[in-house]
């Protein structure tokens, strides 16, 4: 297969392309897959460390702020639309995936132009202006979450996937990460995190859990700050003279995701879909604190679609106060079987083999 894959801006948009190229590659190890980027995207950093070959195109958010933006994002996508036509003629793809970000306008608009079989894929129960635009140039639309199709035109283009995650969240299990992490067989494990370069509020509120845990021997907190926050917190950790080390230990970025979550009791988190998958595929029962800075409050509906399987507890940022969240995990502390429940639906919310789902709907589509 001749493919092209783009998606762009955020992990939470390149990761998943990279896996659906991925999965082109292990069933089809001759193909040959071309990425395409935007230089403002996250993409130049992470792309070249997977090895596949990369070209970049202009692209550009709308910016409705005044009528000159928006002229300039129209001539930069008329641009980039111009750059991807190019590309297609010189690498002739059959399939050309996109998995979100403002650069897969031009590149999927190209490649329908070009004549390629073009698909995306909305990894958000609520979709982004880009993939909504391009949903009549496609011939496939693969969701994250079912909710999603409402929000959409087509449903007879709609496939619901899943999210791809990595391989090796299916390759951990509890009691290897626990014993890489030193972590007791009975000790009760939270596991917080708000992404690489972490959520404020979720640390401020966590922050106050970790008071509740200190000298806890039966309990164990894992705390990913994020970047941008871990000094801050570790100064204040200081001040407040908290001991840090056995029961509570603090990281500002979390390289080893698959064996966090496959080691915690419960997880306390953002909601972009990504993150959603990865817990749901590990099958572990959350406190989903959805972002409200994002656009179309996205994240609200990714946890709301878990929440109302009963795979987490959703707590809105404008409720989240350190008493609610206490409270919360200590009723789930102290009830298993709840836990169990809500880990065994967590699994059950998304599909496990989403990749492969999308390689096999792509290759049907040839």
């Amino acid at each position: 297969m001749r493919a092209i894959v783009t998606g762009g801006g955020t992990g939470g948009h390149i990761y998943p392309a990279i896996a659906i190229a991925d999965a082109i590659k292990k069933r089809e190890p001759d193909s040959q897959i071309l990425y395409i980027g935007n230089e403002i995207g996250l993409e130049k950093d992470i792309v070249p460390g997977t090895g596949y070959p990369m070209e970049m195109v202009a692209a550009k958010w709308i910016d409705r702020s005044n009528a000159l933006k928006i002229v300039d994002t129209g001539f930069t996508t008329l641009r980039g639309i111009s750059q991807s036509m190019r590309i297609m003629k010189r690498f002739r793809p059959e399939a050309v995936i996109g998995s979100g970000g403002y650069v897969c306008f031009p590149v999927l608009y190209a490649g329908h132009r070009y004549g390629a079989r073009c698909f995306i894929h909305e990894q958000n129960a609520f979709p982004g202006m880009a993939n909504k635009s391009l949903e009549r140039f496609v011939d496939k639309v693969f969701l994250g979450f079912p909710e999603a199709s409402d929000y959409f035109h087509e449903p007879e283009k709609h496939v619901v996937t899943g999210n791809p995650v990595r391989d090796s969240f299916f390759r951990v299990g509890r009691k290897e990460a626990r014993d890489r992490l030193k972590i007791g067989e009975d000790q009760f494990t939270v596991f917080s995190f708000g992404g690489s370069q972490g959520a404020e509020r979720i640390n401020e509120v966590v922050f106050e859990l970790m008071k509740t845990f200190q000298g806890c021997s039966g309990k164990v907190l894992l705390f990913g700050t994020g970047s941008q926050y871990y000094d801050e917190i570790c100064e204040e950790i200081r001040r407040q003279g908290i001991e840090t080390g056995q029961n509570i230990r603090v990281c500002s970025y979390i390289s080893d995701m698959p064996g966090y979550l496959a080691a915690a009791d419960l997880v306390i988190g953002r909601a972009g879909a990504l993150s959603v998958a990865e817990i749901c595929v590990s099958g572990r029962p959350s406190i989903l604190i959805p972002s409200p800075n994002v656009t179309g409050n996205h994240q609200y509906f990714n946890a709301r679609s878990v929440a109302d399987r009963g795979g987490a507890v959703l707590i809105e940022e404008k409720e989240l106060t350190p008493e609610r969240l206490i409270a919360e995990v200590n009723r789930l502390e102290s009830d298993p079987e709840k836990r169990n429940a809500m880990g065994e639906a967590s699994r059950s919310c998304v599909p496990h083999n989403s990749a492969e789902l999308i390689y096999e709907e792509i290759r049907k589509s040839l």
